[in-house]
Parts: C-alpha cells; structure tokens; sequence
C-alpha cells in the first residue's frame, strides 16, 4: 500500500487543471487551482494538495462549491476589508485576499482581510508567503473545514484544527514559515495516515473515553488532542472566532465538515494580515538580522541525541528543492483514485 511514484509537477498541475476544467470551471481559475495545490504537494503538505482533488470535484459536481464565485469587497475601510467568497474554493478567495491585502500594506503599513462564504483552502503557508514577494511578513488564519476537536475537557466536537500561517522573509537563508494547526496533529495526517496503511502516534488522538487512538481508519471515533493541552484549546477558541465569528462565517456547531456532506454551503472563514516591513525598518537590515538569528538558533548546543535544530520553513524550502528535482511523490492507493476519478471525468489519466 505504501509503494509510490514520482510525478512532475509540471505534469501534476496539468492533470488538475484539466479535472477542473472537466467540471467546468474556467481556465484562469483552473490553472490557479492547479498552481496552488501543487504548491502543497512541492512543500510536503501531502494531506493538502492532489489529495484533496477527488472531495473538491466532488464538492463542485453536487452543487456544494461554485466554480466560477464572484469574489466581492462587502465592508471596507482603508486598512481592512471583508470579502464574500461567493462559495468559492478557498484557493480562489484567499488569493484575492492576499493580493488586496499586499495592495493596501504598501499605503497603510499593514493591512487585514477576511473572508466568508468561502471553503477549504489547503494549507495556511500558501496565504502566508504571498506578501514575503512584497518584502512584508505575511499571516493567516482560518477555521478548519471540519471539527474534530472539544473544548478542552468535553466531548463534542465544536471545534476544528484552526491553523495558523506566519512567514517572515530572510536575505540567503530559506524563509523563517510556521505553519502549525491548533491540535497536534492536522486531520489531513490522520487521513493519509490511513491511505497509506500506517498508524498514528500516541497523542494524536483520544476516543471518547479518553484513551489512545493510533488507528486512522477508526478517525470518526475519536477526537483530536490540542497542541499544550488547554492553551492549544484556547488558541482554536481564538482564532475561530477572529477568522469565523468576526467574519460572519461558521464557527462552532455551525461549521460543516465538507468531506461529508458535498452539497451543503460551509462558509469557511479565514483572515489574511501583510505587513510591511518598511514601515518599521530597512528591509534589507531586517532580512539580513533574520539570517543572523537562523545562524544564533543553528548553532546552539545540542541535547543528547539530537542532531540538529530546525527553523520553522526549512524542511519546507527542503523538500520544495527535493521535490522540483525528482518529482513529488504519489502513493498507490492514491494514484488509483486518481485514476478513477480521470475516468469518469473523461480526462486522461496521471
């Protein structure tokens, strides 16, 4: 179950573009669709690029997403706007919130954007890294497209993994990116944990009566742990209802898992912030300083047993440069999916 081949990425984001278009979808959209997602799959985030391919098109052949959304300006001031994704795939609504965001950074210094009426947008990096092209530090929040998590204490599930994206651009060295949900482990491991035949580590998951859940295939059983116990709680609190709430999207028992239900509205909330760095220092110092601070925590002395220290973004910027090289890597139980799924689109296979 675990034997896997290499694609291109050139080939793979032909292969989306063309399943989108299959469904409709017009070719600008199609082709940023395909751009993005492949974008997941270049850095690693495996549970949030092709992956998803088969639930978004079936999402859009029930009726449950639009294809063509009319993304549009609801309320606006001079640093902060909300948007209405027109039930948009997350990809299209919140790359429209970056770029107004980067556009109203550069006069105001910093500028905030959320969305509703949107739907799942892959992983937060994607929306975090775009203001770094404009030399400003980029972050993103949204509230996930399903709850697999209970206030701290309980058991039912009213909250999602609700990630959090911050990129901060470096001079030589590869971005500093952290990209983390609000739980220990985001719902799209445990789901190609169990495409790929494994188990799941100890921590990740609890059933209902507390104890250890390290079977993937039994995921709807469980519920997922927070990162730091209460405090992980607190923050998917937090972030939901800035990124829900705030927007007038779902939050709470509001929010729809789309993976089960194809044809309902989810309206997914998310908020983008870009910052420019100018506005408080000389961009070249700064993003020189950020790699001396790579080379302080690089070098620091190391436990027993542990190789090496890890910044947040460099197995990102790693697996990126591995994966444009050789190609990024399909799982057979994937791969036939994906093969089905170019069947009955009429399309040619991957």
């Amino acid at each position: 179950m675990n034997d896997k081949h290499n694609v291109t990425a050139d080939r793979l984001r032909g292969f989306v573009a063309t399943a989108f278009q299959a469904c409709d979808m017009p070719e600008r959209n199609a082709v940023r669709m395909a751009q993005l997602m492949v974008e997941s799959d270049l850095g690693g985030q495996d549970g949030h690029g092709v992956f998803r391919l088969p639930m978004y098109i079936k999402r859009i052949r029930a009726g449950g997403m639009s294809v063509d959304p009319d993304i549009s300006v609801i309320s606006e001031r001079t640093a902060t706007a909300l948007l209405d994704g027109g039930n948009g795939p997350g990809h299209l609504v919140m790359s429209r919130a970056a770029e107004l965001a980067i556009e109203k950074a550069k006069t105001c210094g910093v500028a905030w954007v959320g969305a509703r009426h949107s739907n799942h947008a892959g992983p937060a990096f994607l929306y975090a890294r775009m203001p770094l092209e404009q030399d400003m530090i980029g972050l993103y929040v949204a509230v996930g497209s399903a709850n697999h998590m209970p206030p701290w204490g309980g058991t039912d599930l009213l909250l999602s993994t609700n990630p959090i994206s911050v990129a901060v651009p470096s001079n030589t060295q590869p971005d500093v990116v952290l990209d983390m949900a609000t739980t220990v482990a985001a719902y799209g491991k445990v789901k190609t944990a169990a495409d790929r035949g494994e188990t799941m580590p100890e921590g990740w998951m609890i059933d209902k009566i507390g104890q250890p859940l390290t079977d993937p295939t039994r995921s709807s059983e469980g519920l997922l742990l927070p990162i730091g116990g209460p405090k992980g709680y607190g923050l998917s609190l937090i972030f939901g209802l800035l990124a829900g709430t705030l927007n007038g999207a779902a939050f709470g028992k509001d929010v729809v898992d789309f993976n089960a239900d194809p044809k309902a509205t989810t309206n997914t909330g998310h908020f983008v912030v870009a910052l420019d760095i100018a506005a408080f220092a000389d961009v070249e110092t700064f993003k020189t300083q950020i790699d001396g601070i790579w080379g302080e925590m690089k070098s620091s002395a190391l436990l027993p047993g542990v190789e090496d220290i890890r910044l947040p973004g460099e197995r990102l910027a790693a697996t990126t440069a591995k994966r444009n090289a050789g190609g990024i890597p399909i799982p057979q139980t994937l791969a036939k999916r994906l093969d089905a799924l170019a069947d009955e689109l009429g399309i040619e296979r991957l």
